[in-house]
């Protein structure tokens, strides 16, 4: 019995240390109502179900090996971060498969984007939206616009180009313009890593981080370009292109034109 009894107190003071120093998973920020998940579930079975699976947990193809791949990866744990994120901005449902989803218009309604996200969010712990203060970046200071602007160029310029411009990336995906994205899905796709993004979860980059990169990214889209034509922010590449086909073009095609039609001497 003391043995018992020692066992039984070592594994509840294991259990209690775990709690204590283990991140907690994000979740919902108010219990959803019991008739907007069964909304969003009765939406999910008629939208969802067909590639995601009557349940969620995704539906593979007939593919052989140990990676068959599959029509639409589970949904369980994404948390309704992840259905905000693809739905607001149209990569969800996907009008046809591709190597990645891409923005479209909106199929579905804010109520029923909402009822959809309170379903899935019950089927596991998973990220919660952003609170409005998560994403109130013109809150944020010079200094925290300084530190998302080295949080962006150190994680994010490799695709997405230093001023959020994008680019392309292999097997015919791409990391898209951050030019107009709305602050919420910015946040939403750092915390949820959409597709080949890798996901930046509080552990990694705090709400706080993430404002801040919010921020970075919002006030370099508002600057001008002092310089006159900006070039797509794309870098010295596309700038030096500029400068070789249209400066320098520009200057031989008119010094030619002047070879053309100047004063000419004849010998004689």
């Amino acid at each position: 019995m003391a043995l018992l009894a020692l066992l039984a107190l070592a594994l509840l003071l294991t259990g209690a240390a775990y709690a204590t120093v283990a991140p907690e998973s994000a979740t919902a920020e108010s219990a959803p109502s019991v008739s907007d998940v069964e909304a969003g579930r009765q939406l999910f079975v008629v939208g969802c179900a067909s590639c995601h699976g009557m349940n969620a947990q995704g539906v593979t193809t007939s593919g052989k090996g140990d990676n068959p791949g599959n029509y639409g990866p589970s949904l369980i744990g994404v948390g309704a971060a992840a259905v905000g994120f693809q739905m607001e901005t149209g990569r969800m449902p996907m009008a046809q498969t591709a190597p990645q989803a891409v923005k479209k218009h909106v199929e579905y309604t804010q109520d029923e984007i909402n009822q959809i996200a309170a379903y899935v969010a019950t089927l596991a712990p998973g990220p919660s939206r952003p609170s409005d203060e998560d994403i109130d970046w013109q809150s944020v200071d010079e200094e925290g616009i300084s530190e998302g602007g080295e949080f962006f160029r150190t994680n994010c310029t490799a695709c997405h180009n230093s001023v959020g411009a994008g680019g392309a990336l292999p097997s015919g995906r791409f990391a898209p313009s951050l030019k107009g994205v709305e602050p919420i899905h910015i946040y939403e796709a750092m915390l949820t890593g959409p597709q080949q993004m890798p996901v930046f979860s509080d552990d990694v980059l705090t709400p706080e981080d993430k404002r801040n990169v919010i921020a970075y990214v919002k006030t370099i889209q508002q600057q001008g370009n002092a310089g006159g034509i900006g070039g797509g922010g794309l870098g010295p590449v596309v700038d030096g292109m500029f400068v070789w086909v249209i400066g320098m073009g520009g200057l031989t095609a008119f010094a030619v034109w002047i070879g053309v039609h100047g004063t000419r001497s004849k010998k004689r």
